[in-house]
């Protein structure tokens, strides 16, 4: 019984930052049936170590009875690995190339970005963590100086929002300042996740009882 409750079920492994919108989405859509299972948010900045671990990790919800695997990455970095991984497990992914376009849409994204190459993006999880994801791995709060280096083709900071949260808005206005950028806010709600999150868990969800 339990063996045949785990296949029934989709064990969703991700990005830890999107955590926090795979759990809301799962709980607007009732996805009861849904299990998952994160790897390290930071990994963002070092995404050589992505594909590796998604391998260990779905040898082991294979292992342990999990027959309906989806990934809640994008491409994210990995030059195709996660493609390669997804080909050869039979399972599949999010769309588009990394969070900033699912969340927007990935076509009306990847329409946008053609005219928007200066722009730096943040995500709620980014703004909420700009310390550890920003700040930190480039080392500007022991360097200041590499500020203007690093960011000196840039000409604004988009908060692409999930929620709408006013304490996350003026982090995220801050955040603009600190790098000496304009600010702009866009609303995305969950975006693509919503519909291919729902879309996987939904084609193989147990039977009604």
């Amino acid at each position: 019984m339990e063996q045949r409750a785990k296949s029934e079920k989709v064990h969703v492994i991700a990005c830890g930052a999107i955590a926090r919108e795979i759990l809301a989405v799962k709980a607007l859509n009732g996805l009861d049936h849904l299990t998952l299972e994160c790897l390290p948010a930071i990994w963002h900045v070092t995404p050589q170590k992505i594909a590796p671990a998604l391998r260990d990790k779905i040898a082991e919800a294979r292992a342990s009875g999990h027959d309906n695997i989806f990934l809640g990455y994008a491409e994210c970095g990995t030059q195709g690995e996660i493609d390669t991984i997804c080909a050869e497990e039979g399972i599949t992914r999010l769309s588009g190339p990394h969070c900033y376009a699912f969340f927007t849409g990935t076509e009306k994204f990847l329409a946008e970005c053609e005219t928007e190459f200066t722009a730096f993006y943040l995500t709620d999880l980014i703004t909420r963590q700009f310390e550890a994801f920003v700040i930190e791995p480039l080392k500007l709060d022991r360097h200041p100086e590499l500020r203007d280096m690093v960011f000196g083709n840039y000409t604004k900071v988009v908060y692409l929002a999930q929620t709408e949260d006013a304490e996350l808005q003026a982090k995220a206005k801050w955040a603009a300042d600190y790098l000496k950028l304009d600010y702009e806010y866009r609303f995305t709600g969950y975006g693509d996740l919503d519909p291919e999150l729902t879309a996987a868990a939904r084609n193989t969800a147990p039977a009604a009882a």
